[in-house]
């Protein structure tokens, strides 16, 4: 149907059922796209997921953001979206511009008159700041629902927004790099949507969901000789690609300066070194000390003490 708007264009709308819904969903999606004089204006479009219960209805309304070059200022990439000006943000922000041109897509799950609860951050295999050999696939990078978020289907929503993507491209599937620790979605949702696990390195899951024959991503086999690259002390290395990288890499140094051990930081430039240098498949992330990986996540002054500790006994 289409129908003026104040006279300042045409408002198109478009409703499609989508039976492609998690268990127990009914999902219902309207598309929306203000014109002027032939020209597209604006776009979104607003999901409505229906869950059945017996013989009533819980209807949720949200909308998928797009988030791009044009509107990443005004939408965020939904990480500390609350904290615009620290460094870890604006680091990001600058690493983004680079990313969008090879790819990458961030979509953000919006509750209609509500806040943004979840979202997903995939790009093509060739560039992406996982140390997972995956040319010719997409790669999650991150996939987070949060809060009242959590329960609705989000997340599952999200994990078809990038398979969709994945086919319209002509990819071989989508690739995830998963753990049931921190910084990193687990395997079990992705198992749920007809992801398989093709590799693991503890305690990382390589999980892949095939659109097409051909060779499988696979892990490298050499990280311990990755991190006894790095010699004595401490080595973090780091990326922009995270927001929480930021605290994560000054609490180290802080730590190692307390401890009296010696500290450097690397900084990763570029996906090619991320792939090849990294001790982890996490890749943007990384706590060495003497030559052995600590942590690929944020830990405390105490837990990196702890596991000092640890790798000395």
């Amino acid at each position: 149907m289409d129908k003026p708007v104040k006279d300042c264009g045409d408002f198109t709308g478009q409703r499609r059922i989508n039976y492609d819904a998690p268990r127990g969903f009914l999902r219902v999606k309207i598309c929306h796209k203000l014109t002027y004089n032939g020209y597209n204006l604006c776009s979104s479009t607003t999901i409505q997921t229906c869950k059945m219960e017996d013989d009533w209805v819980m209807a949720e309304n949200y909308e998928i953001i797009s988030v791009d070059a044009s509107n990443v200022d005004r939408q965020g990439f939904f990480c500390y979206m609350s904290k615009p000006k620290t460094p870890g943000y604006r680091q990001k922000r600058l690493w983004l511009e680079q990313r969008f041109a090879e790819g990458m897509k961030i979509k953000i799950i919006h509750e209609i008159g509500g806040r943004k609860v979840g979202f997903i951050e995939y790009l093509p295999g060739e560039y992406a700041w996982r140390a997972v050999q995956a040319p010719g696939w997409l790669v999650i990078h991150c996939l987070w629902v949060v809060g009242k978020g959590k329960g609705k289907g989000y997340g599952a929503r999200l994990i078809q927004e990038c398979l969709d993507d994945a086919r319209q491209q002509g990819k071989q599937g989508v690739v995830m790099v998963a753990s049931n620790r921190v910084w990193l979605a687990g395997p079990k949702i992705f198992l749920e949507n007809g992801f398989v696990e093709v590799d693991q390195t503890p305690p990382f899951q390589l999980l892949v969901y095939r659109l097409a024959p051909g060779a499988d991503p696979t892990f490298p086999k050499d990280w311990e000789a990755r991190a006894a690259r790095y010699g004595e002390g401490f080595t973090v290395l780091r990326t922009p690609q995270c927001p929480y990288i930021e605290n994560a890499a000054s609490l180290v140094m802080e730590t190692a300066e307390t401890l009296g051990a010696p500290a450097r930081a690397v900084e990763l430039q570029s996906a090619d070194e991320v792939q090849r240098m990294s001790p982890s498949p996490y890749g943007v992330f990384a706590i060495v000390y003497n030559g052995r990986l600590l942590s690929y996540y944020y830990l405390t002054p105490d837990e990196i003490k702890t596991r000092i500790a640890t790798l000395e006994a």
